[in-house]
């Protein structure tokens, strides 16, 4: 590869690499907003489609007019996609790590609701303490400027559960933040912040796990 080739080859395939990130940088804003989480799964197969835009864009400039490239498309990826992949994919995975830890960590709300349209409670996620059972009714147990407060809400345990994941059953009535979770008083019973609740043996395990 002539100086002249090499100078269009990198051009191109450096101006590949910024289109396909900014792609999957919208994907991935768009994907986070409809889901509101992020995990191992969803990271990998962001890094696949960055491969596949890039592969797309870099093959069809390399077998343009301006490089004139004779790879085949398999030659193509395993002589040249692959080894570029070695090289910017821990760049992307360290960019990526250190982004994330530049942006502030902004206050995450979460709104439990009930079978009223009015019935309802917006807080903090770290605010939330338990989530106990009432008949008909759920009892929110939550700070506000450190002080305990609850609040009765029409719905169900069950309803709860499904629509926060990140509680902790304890107790057929009784759901707890983990992130709350203090000590054991005794073998049956937990402290959480400004809250005591009894544990029942069928979920005494996932607790001892925390």
């Amino acid at each position: 590869m002539d100086l002249l080739v090499w100078i269009r080859v990198s051009i191109g395939f450096s101006l590949a690499t910024f289109i396909s990130y900014s792609l999957i940088s919208v994907y991935q804003k768009i994907l986070y907003q409809k889901i509101a989480k992020w995990n191992i799964l969803l990271e990998i197969s962001t890094y696949l489609l960055f491969y596949i835009i890039y592969t797309a864009i870099t093959y069809t400039y390399y077998k343009g007019s301006i490089i004139r490239g004779f790879y085949d498309l398999p030659e193509f990826v395993t002589k040249i996609i692959l080894n570029i992949a070695l090289i910017i994919s821990p760049i992307i995975f360290l960019a990526r790590r250190y982004v994330i830890k530049l942006i502030p960590k902004k206050d995450e709300f979460i709104i439990i609701k009930g079978d009223n349209k009015m019935d309802f409670l917006k807080i903090k996620k770290e605010e939330l303490i338990c989530v106990s059972n009432s008949q008909n009714y759920v009892e929110i147990f939550f700070l506000e400027n450190d002080q305990l407060k609850t609040k009765l809400i029409r719905s169900s345990l069950k309803k709860v559960q499904y629509e926060f994941d990140f509680l902790i059953q304890i107790h057929r009535s009784h759901l707890i933040n983990p992130s709350h979770f203090k000590s054991w008083k005794d073998s049956t019973t937990i402290l959480l912040t400004q809250v005591e609740l009894p544990v029942s043996k069928s979920y005494k395990n996932r607790l001892l796990s925390l």
